[in-house]
């Protein structure tokens, strides 16, 4: 799936946060989005997961203009965000968790993407009747990827997946997020710097003051 984005402008409160922001994410490719806390990170991937409403420009996905499309509808699509905060319900199981897209969006082959993400991250099945709650920061974050991809399986939006995660735990993402290239996924991943993804993209932007530019 290929993503393109044209001169975005995103406002909020009437702040200005995104400034002509154009970049391109090529099919199957592994895109890195490099800039320090505050720098528009996390309001770009929310744009282009259609949570939040651009001022001007356009987003494109394999060539659809899906500026105005709401997320849900993206998220039929195959396009999945994992955000930086996890969001786990910290009541429900892990594996609850992970299915809440598949109630959600009416997924009908959820039991064997299910199986898939097992497969993928066999840890996350030796947990999955714990409660989130229960589990540590990185186990957390393994959910929160294995949760955005049962929806995502074309287009996956990844928000700082290896903040705050011991390294232990960074490595086995690091290991996961690399498989998803065999997929064929087109993947977005942000990060404060570049010292987990380095070897991970094919190309990264940098942004600085919501304005992005190729590093």
């Amino acid at each position: 799936m290929t993503l393109e984005i044209r001169g975005l402008n995103v406002s909020i409160d009437r702040i200005p946060i995104l400034r002509e922001v154009t970049m391109a994410v090529p099919a199957g490719a592994m895109v890195g989005l490099i800039g320090r806390n505050g720098a528009g990170k996390t309001t770009l991937m929310r744009s282009i997961m259609g949570l939040l409403a651009g001022d001007s420009g356009t987003i494109r996905i394999d060539g659809e203009d899906m500026t105005n499309v709401p997320g849900y509808k993206r998220a039929a699509l195959g396009v999945s965000y994992m955000p930086e905060d996890r969001r786990l319900i910290p009541e429900l199981t892990v594996e609850e968790n992970i299915l809440m897209p598949a109630w959600a969006n009416g997924i009908r082959d959820a039991a064997e993407r299910l199986d898939w993400i097992y497969g993928l991250m066999p840890e996350v099945r030796e947990f999955r009747d714990r409660r989130a709650l229960q589990l540590s920061g990185g186990q957390q974050k393994l959910v929160a990827l294995a949760r955005a991809l049962m929806p995502g399986r074309r287009l996956l939006l990844l928000d700082e997946p290896f903040e705050g995660v011991a390294p232990v735990l960074s490595r086995r993402l690091t290991e996961v997020i690399a498989e998803l290239r065999n997929e064929g996924m087109s993947v977005v991943l942000s990060e404060s710097d570049d010292v987990h993804s380095a070897d991970l993209v094919d190309r990264s932007y940098r942004i600085e003051r919501g304005v992005v530019e190729a590093a």
